[in-house]
């Protein structure tokens, strides 16, 4: 939410216990990624095909490239820790200025997987999620809490296998790992951010960050988006940025196109994409007792907190376990009072 299809992440303001949404959580359109799991036995994938120009001003360059992007991610073992794969397959056909000499390069430029696990979640807190009955500008103004982030924390690695040009350090696993996090600024707005350090122990390690805005429509189903990303490393350093739109068919369902490009002209890159996200949605609810349910309705733990009270309460009343003791002295006069005041109004007092 990515785009947290922004339907869906409203709805995680409300199911404060759970990663799971009822509609889908993709990470398209963009290259960010959100802070927050698919959801417990929740199979998606999010598949794109894009075009690429580039023009290197100092090689006197040019390239066309063709190619495929599939995120597969996976919920296991609980709603907070997802397993996720990204890989990207492209077919580059590359051209020097004032000469013949052509090339064409067809290999992953991005093949990685690993383990992205949520630390910190500020809807969890009851609290925050009770809505203002009484005020509508309450609950849609800008609260300075918003910005408080979901975190998330990755640990993965990037695979090349065999001669390939994308990567100097042929057959190597090198390490990467993330920091995500994301915010609802409003019930409209989604911010994500994400710091990685990627091939780890390698002679060309590179360190990147993302920023992402998104911002939902009236008509919840469609969304835009722009974002900025930063890459520094020995072997390849840029600024680019994107922007689209996506749209929800249905509540498996997502499509989205992306435009974007670089600040640069070492390459000058301009680029622009088609995806589809789509679940297979087999999340089942985790069943709360009713007892657990009201103590979280109050604000309170669990179980024994309640167990505390009660406890209290009974030794209070001296003992008494399961007792109505009915109306204080207190609400027994106000009572006759206002029964007096009924009758006599209607001329029937019962001396």
């Amino acid at each position: 939410m990515k785009n947290l299809i922004y339907i869906s992440f409203l709805l995680c303001s409300i199911i404060a216990s759970a990663q799971y949404t009822d509609v889908i959580n993709s990470n398209r359109p963009g290259e960010s990624v959100s802070a927050y799991a698919v959801g417990k036995n929740v199979i998606q994938a999010e598949f794109g095909i894009g075009y690429e120009q580039q023009e290197h001003s100092l090689l006197l360059s040019d390239s066309n490239i063709l190619s495929t992007d599939i995120a597969l991610r996976y919920g296991l073992l609980f709603e907070s820790l997802e397993i996720y794969y990204e890989g990207t397959f492209q077919k580059e056909e590359l051209s020097y200025d004032n000469t013949i000499y052509n090339n064409s390069i067809t290999d992953f430029s991005r093949n990685r997987i690993g383990l992205k696990y949520l630390v910190y979640d500020p809807y969890k807190n009851p609290e925050r999620n009770k809505p203002n009955l009484i005020s509508w500008r309450a609950n849609h103004k800008f609260q300075w809490r918003n910005l408080i982030p979901a975190v998330s924390i990755y640990a993965g690695a990037t695979f090349v296998i065999g001669d390939n040009p994308y990567y100097p350090d042929a057959g190597i696993v090198a390490p990467r790992v993330m920091i995500a996090t994301q915010s609802k600024i409003s019930p409209r707005v989604v911010f994500i951010s994400n710091i990685a350090y990627d091939r780890i122990g390698t002679e060309d390690p590179e360190l990147s960050y993302i920023v992402s805005l998104t911002h939902a429509f009236r008509n919840p189903k469609w969304s835009v988006f722009i974002e900025n990303q930063g890459i520094k490393g020995d072997r390849y350093a840029d600024i680019l940025y994107r922007t689209g739109i996506a749209h929800l068919f249905k509540k498996n369902l997502q499509a989205d196109v992306t435009f974007g490009g670089s600040f640069k002209d070492t390459p000058t890159r301009i680029f622009g994409k088609l995806g589809v996200s789509y679940r297979l949605d087999m999340h089942k609810d985790k069943l709360v007792p009713i007892d657990e349910q009201k103590a979280g309705e109050n604000g309170q733990i669990g179980r024994k907190d309640m167990k505390k009270k009660t406890k209290k309460e009974k030794k209070k009343d001296g003992g008494a376990e399961d007792v109505d003791l009915g109306p204080s002295k207190k609400q027994l006069k106000k009572l006759k009072k206002a029964e007096k005041k009924k009758q006599k109004e209607s001329g029937t007092i019962d001396f």
